[in-house]
């Protein structure tokens, strides 16, 4: 048994954010069916590195869907389309502002089709607000939403986190939004709108920069890898590569002075408490430098986990696919897909007891399912889906 075996998701989204939480919803047993353009599809089917012709940025997004091409500008289609929407749970859609409303498909049209549709919108800005019209990439967000400003080494530029943060946490907060949904409904008996806006997000997972912002006043900016209140809370040089180490605590301070035979520091009127660590950081940065240099990271991490100060290298992507944390908890997974073979991907990363998620098919190659979908939900028979082909329609 899945956890969400018995919902279907009509999935009208393209690229990452929206594709990030349709596959987050397949992941635990939602039927997500995927209505892609005709000839085209999803945007990402065009994005490299591919396997055989077959994207693997939409292989990796789009596992464990259904695909069925649909022209949502015709009339045909868009009749089509609410006849889905009677049998659906979850309508996803992630187009800029204003398109569903264009296209005649709006929650205030399809909510009369089906009063008991959650309907999610993931766009750039959200349905209010002065850009809510604008388009948005990661990077627009990742600019707009101030994460860019206090990422980086200090003084340097401002720096794009190295993944797409601005669609993945939009992607969470929109799959976060429709089972929040999917469970009011259980109380109420009625579908409702969910607006999420990737700007939004990005604020939303400012946490603590934005409280030291608004109550202090000061604008928080670049600081590195160390942390703007805990010290030492940072990456050092070792003497083969990285360590990064987080002495959280008087307690965990004193244990690390006596592993590196500092002991002095424990009272040393610069050191002695976190906040006077961290307002003395560069001056103690300096200090430490020489001594992480003399271990290897390995070493490091032993000696440090053995008195229990958080510790951890800084792998590249080679090293972490290997990590045996990783490994142990099936975090890299493998599909046979049936154009593109053999792919590798991330794994399910929300552990369940009872009803835990798996990935069991592969990205649909596009328009695979658009036939075995109009037999089995609407009842077409195969003169009346040739039809639809021959019009293209389907």
């Amino acid at each position: 048994m899945k956890a969400l075996q018995d919902l279907v998701v009509l999935d009208l989204t393209r690229v990452l954010a929206g594709p990030y939480a349709g596959m987050m919803l397949a992941d635990m047993g939602a039927d997500v069916i995927k209505v892609e353009a005709r000839k085209t599809g999803d945007d990402s089917r065009a994005f490299g590195p591919f396997l055989k012709g077959e994207s693997t940025y939409f292989m990796s997004l789009n596992r464990g869907k259904r695909s069925i091409t649909l022209d949502l500008k015709a009339p045909e289609g868009k009749a089509i389309l609410k006849e889905l929407v009677k049998k659906a749970d979850i309508l996803l859609e992630n187009f800029r502002g204003g398109t569903m409303q264009k296209l005649g498909l709006s929650y205030d049209v399809l909510k009369e089709v089906n009063p008991r549709l959650i309907y999610v919108s993931c766009t750039g800005f959200g349905q209010t607000g002065p850009d809510a019209t604008d388009p948005a990439y990661d990077v627009i967000v990742q600019g707009m939403g101030g994460i860019m400003s206090i990422t980086g080494q200090e003084g340097g530029e401002p720096t794009r986190v190295g993944a797409s943060i601005g669609d993945i946490t939009a992607g969470l907060f929109s799959a976060i939004g429709a089972l929040t949904a999917v469970h009011a409904r259980t109380l109420t008996g009625k579908g409702q709108f969910v607006d999420v806006a990737m700007l939004d997000c990005q604020l939303a997972i400012l946490e603590n920069a934005v409280a030291r912002y608004l109550n202090t006043g000061v604008s928080p900016a670049p600081i590195g890898n160390r942390h703007p209140s805990i010290t030492p809370f940072e990456a050092f040089p070792s003497k083969d590569g990285h360590i990064i180490i987080a002495v959280g605590n008087d307690n965990l301070w004193k244990k690390f002075c006596t592993l590196i035979d500092k002991l002095e520091w424990v009272d040393d009127d610069r050191f002695k408490t976190n906040p006077l660590r961290t307002e003395h950081q560069p001056e103690l940065r300096q200090l430490l430098l020489p001594i992480f240099v003399t271990k290897t990271t390995k070493e490091w991490i032993a000696v440090l986990k053995d008195i229990g100060v958080p510790v951890g290298p800084i792998n590249k992507v080679e090293d972490v696919v290997k990590d045996p944390s990783i490994v142990e908890r099936e975090m890299i997974i493998s599909v046979e897909h049936p154009v593109a073979g053999h792919l590798e991907m991330p794994g399910v990363p929300i552990k369940m007891s009872d009803t835990p998620g798996s990935v069991d098919r592969p990205a649909p190659v596009l328009g695979a399912d658009t036939a075995s979908i109009l037999k089995e939900m609407l009842g077409f028979d195969d003169a009346k889906i040739e039809e639809l082909y021959k019009n293209e329609v389907i």
